[in-house]
């Protein structure tokens, strides 16, 4: 028998998904997980009987909901479906899909607009870490404008500008900024910096691992021997920074850094955590662009720059393009007093489809 769900098909910044109402999955976990994994034809490497995209990036979900919180409009609870296991991760934020999520909200009426206004503020509150964030959406006659000529490496054509502000992220998945309490560790040998600014990021120097930090992705998944001891670290740093046992989970994401080569201020190639990013995620850019401005991590250290208290942007370089994280900070020289009061980015997001998603359930 089939079941048929309403869903939305979005992008949202590099990434796709399918968007929910709450409501419309079942309450419990266990059952929705297994609905969502027949709609995007999990476990098979081409989801060739879902409508996944057959990579990370594109088997994504969103689940979205009228929040009962002060202050918030919307519950936002990001969902990863693995590609090729029977596995559906709640343990990371999506900021990347996150900004399909305002749009989503004003489409469903979950959030009121002003007919005369220009755009919507949609306050977000991220039900996998705690923490907040607030879409700026842009509006035409009372409707989601999805038209404009914002441009965003990794998207091919433009569209209306998605501004998002994250507030209080620090910590929200380990517990703290810097989770190990150092701005270094040492992991197997190597030097790695563990942070978690909106999402658990481990650092680590490219040219530790004998690269140059410009390898394409498909370049570094096949290359055996490096993959297996990326992991191999990120198993014990997930430990350290009070992940527990990261066997099964999507986090700590592991980039690997260098210097710039296209006008940014550090390159990265990131594992997700098993798969290389063709970019690199949005809360991610913020985790490594936050390590690039505290003195004595794996990031300054490379870069061998100080950063003045106040309003910065840095410029997060990626296989596709770059990110551009715009960051107030405060006392970079200290690990003890180091503060970061914003974190924003801009997006873009697009409808692509809306219906209703079919799954074969006994």
């Amino acid at each position: 028998m089939l079941k048929s769900v309403p869903c939305y098909l979005m992008r949202g910044g590099t990434s796709k998904g399918l968007f929910f109402l709450k409501e419309d999955l079942p309450e419990d976990s266990a059952a929705r997980d297994a609905l969502l994994l027949k709609l995007m034809g999990s476990p098979d490497e081409r989801q060739i009987d879902g409508l996944g995209g057959a990579h990370p990036l594109t088997s994504k979900v969103a689940i979205v909901s009228r929040s009962t919180r002060e202050n918030t409009d919307v519950d936002y609870l990001f969902l990863q479906v693995t590609v090729d296991k029977a596995l559906v991760s709640d343990a990371q934020n999506c900021g990347n899909i996150l900004a399909g999520v305002g749009p989503f909200a004003i489409e469903k009426g979950l959030v009121n607009v002003d007919p005369s206004q220009n755009h919507k503020d949609v306050r977000i509150h991220m039900v996998n870490t705690g923490s907040d964030a607030v879409s700026r959406v842009q509006l035409s006659n009372g409707k989601v404008n999805y038209q404009g000529e914002a441009a965003i490496d990794g998207v091919p054509l433009t569209s209306a500008p998605v501004l998002i502000n994250f507030l209080d992220i620090a910590g929200s998945s380990c517990g703290a900024l810097f989770p190990t309490g150092n701005a270094v560790d040492t992991i197997l040998e190597t030097e790695v910096t563990c942070i978690d600014n909106g999402m658990p990021v481990v650092l680590l120097n490219a040219q530790d691992f004998g690269l140059t930090g410009t390898e394409s992705p498909s370049e570094l998944e096949g290359n055996t021997p490096l993959c297996e001891r990326i992991e191999s670290i990120r198993l014990q740093a997930g430990q350290l920074m009070n992940l527990g046992d990261v066997a099964k989970k999507t986090v700590p994401k592991m980039s690997l850094v260098s210097k710039p080569s296209a006008g940014g201020l550090i390159n990265t190639r990131t594992f997700i955590p098993h798969r290389v990013h063709d970019a690199i995620g949005v809360l991610g850019s913020v985790s490594v662009a936050t390590a690039c401005v505290l003195q004595g991590t794996v990031a300054s250290k490379l870069l061998q720059q100080s950063f003045d208290d106040g309003s910065i942007v840095v410029d997060v370089e990626h296989p596709t393009g770059q990110f551009s994280v715009e960051m107030d900070i405060a006392n970079s020289a200290s690990l003890s007093e180091f503060v970061v009061h914003r974190a924003a980015l801009l997006r873009t997001a697009r409808l692509l489809m809306r219906g209703e998603a079919f799954a074969d359930c006994e």
